[in-house]
């Protein structure tokens, strides 16, 4: 924990991207993108010195921090204090809510408290916040790279707004390049080409961080070796290390990413879902949980508009638990297109989901006596199995009869519809009604 301002690091020693860390809130970028409402609540966080309980939600290097350290640079008479997530306990959260307490009750002084990569706190770490944060002891904030309604207890998330950050654009990029370079005191174009400045910026994905680490160790082996030339593409390759994508197989880019792959194949755009199922083996998702998110679809999505679209997903699934990565790609990509091609009913899922309803609400209604099994004499004496109608005693191996109880009599369930092979279906169910 540390108070705003206080560091015992050398400034000499400090990382580049922490020497550019914006002093002023006129020099931070990415702000003009920020929606609407978002740009209102800093307006009068400004103008009327007051400040809400804040969540920060965005990927790395999206500005999070840098926005909270200039909240007492823009506010009068408070008490800033910092704290991450990974190295407070319960015990220190209780010794900053009763010093921000005591401050509030004597000195009439506000104290916001920071605390970085807050879902880091256990819930009952979070119910810690709670009461302090009511009183108004201290004023929250608190940053998060993963979906706050999936990690933040509900109760501390409904006394929070949330600010949404997202990844720098392309031209705020380069603007970090022109600081930086200005910062080193060396011309950018005489470190790095154009063309591999464009690399940098599109490998770096819009992380100010990580773009900012990658240009100073650029600068570092530029110094080291007193080169002549500005580095290329081909320079850069042989530097730095690829960003990895951002992907948390238990995060809220594993909600957003399987949403939006579940998504694209009900929609039947099997480019779109091919993408996505991309950018979950590339970051590292399990692949047997995509085969059997696939097998759910091929029935809940597919049906019986094509049936054998079970029988592909199930394959596919045996295959992936045989092959495993890097081969078992190629079986899921299979089954992902033939699933987004294919026609679609959600008639069975419907249907399913109606009759669950139907056994919740009515409970378990008796069963007709000629559809009991009359396996002893006691059964067969009350009546059980006498009037049951053999189908395939029947011309067409059917014979109408009442299967539903006596409550449900008529009730549909299931309603195919005109696509695909259940339109065989609509066709055989008629024909076998008609005389």
């Amino acid at each position: 924990m540390e108070l705003f301002g206080y560091n015992s690091q050398n400034d000499a020693q400090k990382p580049l991207a922490e020497k550019l860390r914006p002093q002023k809130w006129e020099d931070f970028l990415g702000k003009e993108n920020w929606a609407s409402n978002q740009k209102r609540l800093i307006q009068s966080i400004i103008e009327k010195n007051y400040l809400p309980n804040l969540i920060l939600w965005g990927p790395p290097g999206s500005g999070k921090t840098t926005f909270a350290l200039l909240i007492p640079k823009i506010l009068n008479n408070i008490s800033f204090i910092q704290a991450n997530a990974v190295d407070t306990g319960a015990k220190k959260l209780k010794e900053i809510g009763m010093e921000a307490k005591n401050n509030k009750l004597a000195f009439s002084k506000q104290t916001i408290l920071f605390i970085d990569e807050i879902h880091r706190l256990n819930k009952a770490q979070q119910d810690i916040l709670l009461p302090f944060s009511e009183q108004g002891d201290f004023t929250l904030i608190g940053a998060t790279t993963e979906n706050p309604s999936y990690e933040l207890n509900s109760a501390l998330l409904s006394r929070c707004q949330v600010l949404n950050f997202q990844p720098l654009k392309t031209e705020d990029s380069h603007k970090i390049l022109s600081r930086a370079a200005a910062q080193l005191k060396i011309e950018l174009d005489n470190l790095i080409d154009t063309e591999a400045q464009n690399r940098l910026v599109q490998n770096c994905q819009g992380d100010m961080r990580t773009l900012l680490n990658s240009f100073e160790q650029i600068f570092q082996v530029y110094s080291s070796e007193k080169r002549n030339e500005a580095f290329n593409i081909e320079d850069l390759e042989e530097v730095l290390i690829e960003k990895s994508m951002t992907y948390d197989r238990n995060g809220s880019e594993h909600y957003d990413t399987i949403s939006a792959f579940i998504k694209s194949v009900r929609g039947s755009d099997p480019d779109a879902a091919l993408y996505y199922l991309a950018r979950m083996v590339k970051g590292g998702e399990d692949p047997v949980f995509i085969a059997r998110r696939l097998v759910v679809l091929a029935s809940e999505d597919v049906g019986n508009a094509d049936p054998k679209a079970l029988e592909v997903a199930v394959a596919g699934l045996q295959a992936v638990e045989l092959v495993g990565l890097p081969e078992a790609g190629i079986n899921l990509a299979q089954v992902t297109t033939y699933l987004s091609s294919a026609p679609k009913s959600n008639r069975s899922y419907l249907g399913w989901k109606k009759a669950l309803a139907m056994v919740e609400e009515t409970g378990a209604l008796p069963i007709p006596l000629a559809l009991r099994s009359a396996r002893t004499p006691l059964t067969k004496s009350m009546g059980y199995g006498r009037d049951y109608k053999y189908s395939h005693d029947g011309p067409k191996s059917f014979i109408e009869q009442d299967f539903l109880p006596q409550e449900l009599k008529g009730k549909k369930f299931y309603e195919p519809i005109e696509r695909g092979f259940e339109k065989k279906i609509i066709e055989y169910l008629k024909w076998l009604k008609d005389d």
